[in-house]
């Protein structure tokens, strides 16, 4: 492609705006409630079992579901300065609040893939060392049930498409009773889920 032929710079299409907190340190301690949403809303990852009588409302995880909530529970495992609180898998998106700990510069972070550079950066660019922040965590994430899914696609000599809608939704939790407003939200979201914003 000539010169003359490169195309201009849109902002419409080229600069998307990011849905973060400015000036926020998403490293440092303190609580956040995580919602990560499947591509177009799609329901991958099973059901809602409306319940009767006595029974409350559940999510039915499938194959699918089970490799979300596998790979969410799993990740204090990968980062030591996380903490899981309550956390659902719905039909087609996640909700989860988390505990970012402060950690010190050499307290033995381990990668969610170490890979061959000699360097000591983990795979996903973070070095060793520095906390990893809420984004790092959250990609790692969908990254590791997207290559799941993958997998589970590959086996039945199926198509996946996109999993994950670009980018993730994120609150700071500042006190206790947001704490208490939100946990509540997500361990009831199952019961409400023609009430919830991403019913579709």
């Amino acid at each position: 492609m000539g010169n003359n032929e490169k195309q201009k710079y849109n902002p419409n299409i080229h600069h998307r705006r990011s849905i973060r907190l400015k000036g926020y340190d998403y490293a440092r301690a303190g609580l956040y409630f995580v919602t990560i949403c499947c591509e177009n809303r799609e329901h991958r990852f099973g059901k809602i079992d409306v319940g009767a009588g006595f029974t409350p409302a559940q999510m039915i995880l499938n194959e699918f579901g089970a490799v979300a909530y596998n790979e969410w529970a799993k990740l204090p495992e990968r980062f030591p300065n996380f903490k899981l609180d309550v956390f659902q898998i719905m039909p087609n998106h996640i909700h989860g609040i988390i505990l970012i700990n402060d950690i010190h510069v050499g307290a033995g972070l381990t990668a969610v893939q170490p890979n061959d550079d000699t360097n000591g950066h983990l795979q996903n660019g973070q070095p060793q060392g520095i906390a990893p922040t809420v984004g790092d965590i959250v990609g790692a994430y969908k990254s590791l049930v997207a290559n799941g899914c993958l997998e589970i696609y590959k086996r039945k000599n199926e198509m996946m498409g996109k999993l994950w809608q670009r980018n993730y939704h994120e609150h700071i939790i500042r006190d206790q009773q947001s704490y208490q407003t939100i946990s509540e939200y997500i361990i009831n979201n199952p019961a409400k889920w023609e009430e919830d914003m991403f019913y579709k």
